[in-house]
């Protein structure tokens, strides 16, 4: 193979040097939108050569029309499956199994037809089996929380390489994020986490618990990281990327050395003090949003005991008095987004589990 070429790179050449050839030659005038969004660690922008080994290479999604792709989609699939080059930039475009259940990887194919990755679907199609639902008939408050953030950043990041039935563009606008109650509802529910627990590492201390503080301050880190993604209205990775992420928010160069050095802390004050100084960065970007009044961004003992908090309670009730959507005004308690309820990855994946997960906001 070549020199890697970042995995969203190849696939836009890969479409407009022969995907693109192809349809037009064999399928003159036909509508299409091309892109590459979904899962893969190319569409984050996060692939290096380790990627290579599963799910990576040339790839694509052809969206037609409804009728088009009853009508011609199979043909242009099996089109694609032996008119495709057979490498591309390097790059072997048949994709073999690994023996890994459902998982293929760039293979050589012989003399037989392309295993290609080039996906022939609809957008509604598409977008109903990436979320249960298709975002242009309308999204609930529900809809919105029970969609895991890794679903809502895949489908926004990636590129769109051509968008000639005019719907991708639109509906990765409108998904780019949450709307403003569902976003305040989000960092409510953030900051509740924070105070649930913000106490714990100084009594685990005093109790002779190291590992229980710092476990607890581990904890509010990644609390405070993916709190971090939303007041800079970003959506939070699942755990693999979090830190890489992490690091590419504006305010990671302020707050990351105050959490990197609380989990490298090996005593408890100066845990808590890294602790702290990160409390009030964060409490003072709640301030610069201007959503609620201002709140005393420093941190104090917790009631009588020495442990120094942000009481970030304070913060989460502060942003519930701002909704005004009835509905998320309406939803009785307060645990957040199905990702700050679970980071099971069987739940997660599980369309059927977002759907009861769905009920919870509406049923509670």
């Amino acid at each position: 193979m070549s020199r890697f070429l970042p995995g969203i790179e190849l696939s836009r050449l890969f479409y407009r040097e022969a995907i693109a050839p192809l349809i037009r030659g064999r399928f003159p005038g036909l509508r299409h939108s091309a892109g590459l969004l979904g899962p893969g660690s190319e569409v984050l922008g996060f692939d290096s050569e380790r990627s290579t080994d599963h799910e990576w290479g040339p790839r694509a999604l052809v969206f037609l029309g409804e009728d088009d792709l009853e009508t011609v989609g199979g043909e242009l699939a099996e089109t694609f499956r032996w008119k495709l080059p057979r490498t591309f930039r390097g790059y072997p475009t048949h994709f073999a199994p690994t023996g890994e259940a459902g998982i293929s990887a760039l293979g050589e194919a012989g003399a037989g037809p392309i295993n290609h990755k080039v996906h022939v679907v609809s957008v509604s199609g598409y977008f109903r089996a990436q979320l249960g639902l298709d975002p242009r008939e309308g999204m609930s408050a529900a809809d919105w929380l029970s969609i895991p953030q890794q679903r809502l950043l895949e489908l926004t990041s990636g590129e769109v390489f051509h968008d000639g039935l005019g719907q991708l563009i639109p509906i990765r606008t409108g998904l780019a994020y949450y709307p403003r109650d569902v976003w305040l509802y989000v960092m409510a529910a953030q900051w509740q986490r924070i105070a649930q627990q913000e106490a714990f590492v100084g009594r685990a201390a005093e109790a002779g618990d190291d590992l229980g503080s710092r476990l607890s301050a581990a904890s509010l880190v990644r609390d405070l990281i993916r709190l971090c993604f939303a007041m800079e209205r970003r959506y939070w990775p699942y755990a693999k990327w979090l830190g890489t992420a992490f690091s590419r928010l504006d305010c990671a160069v302020r707050v990351g050395p105050h959490l990197d050095a609380a989990l490298a802390a090996a005593s408890y004050p100066e845990r808590e003090r890294r602790l702290c100084a990160a409390y009030e960065l964060v409490a003072g970007m709640h301030s610069s949003l201007g959503i609620t009044p201002p709140l005393d961004t420093a941190v104090r003992p917790f009631f009588g005991r020495p442990y120094r908090v942000i009481f970030a309670g304070r913060f989460a009730e502060a942003l519930l008095r701002e909704l005004r959507d009835p509905e998320v005004r309406g939803i009785p308690v307060l645990f957040g987004a199905i990702d700050q309820i679970t980071d099971s990855t069987d739940l997660l994946g599980s369309q059927e589990a977002v759907r009861v997960v769905r009920g919870l906001y509406r049923e509670v």
